[in-house]
């Protein structure tokens, strides 16, 4: 015989609880896919031997080559958001191992621009060309509607962790 909060469930709906359970469920299983994803850019940095920020800089240049758009140094100065010294430096870092080379503006003798190698290319292709079509293999099959409740749960959180929270100001706190 059944108990009558579980008869009400069946004619009302998921209670509360239910709701919350299954909302923690996503979001512990959205933390480990982040964690497996954190550990596997971790894994692809020391194979490349690259800081996190080359890796950013070396994906940048390489997805504005697929646009084919040249990259200023400014405008990896912005992107990254660090100092003009600290992109020399990582730009210098990125030259010295081949991954990059400075070219010459062809207008304004004064600038340059960065571009990725081929050789760069190929390696990043090599290095996660296998796990991108494993990802690939992971979803490509899933419906309509669960793509599009997928890429809406995602919508929501992006704009959960993008909004900051300002700290409260204290009346009585001197400031």
């Amino acid at each position: 015989m059944e108990n009558g909060s579980e008869s009400s469930r069946y004619w009302y709906g998921a209670s509360d609880q239910d709701r919350r359970r299954r909302a923690v469920d996503v979001l512990q299983a959205f933390r480990v896919y982040r964690a497996a994803e954190v550990a596997m850019r971790r894994r692809t940095r020391e194979s490349m031997s690259m800081g996190e920020n080359e890796l950013l800089v070396l994906r940048y240049l390489l997805k504005a080559a697929g646009q084919d758009r040249k990259v200023s140094p400014s405008e990896l100065t912005r992107y990254l958001g660090v100092s003009t010294a600290s992109t020399t430096a990582i730009v210098d870092r990125l030259e010295k191992t081949g991954h990059v080379v400075r070219v010459p503006h062809p207008t304004d003798r004064r600038s340059i621009f960065i571009v990725a190698t081929t050789a760069s290319d190929d390696e990043v292709r090599a290095t996660l060309g296998a796990m991108h079509a494993r990802m690939m293999a992971a979803v490509v099959d899933m419906t309509p509607d669960e793509s599009a409740a997928v890429i809406a749960c995602l919508g929501r959180l992006q704009d959960a962790v993008d909004e900051v929270d300002p700290h409260p100001v204290d009346a009585d706190t001197p400031h």
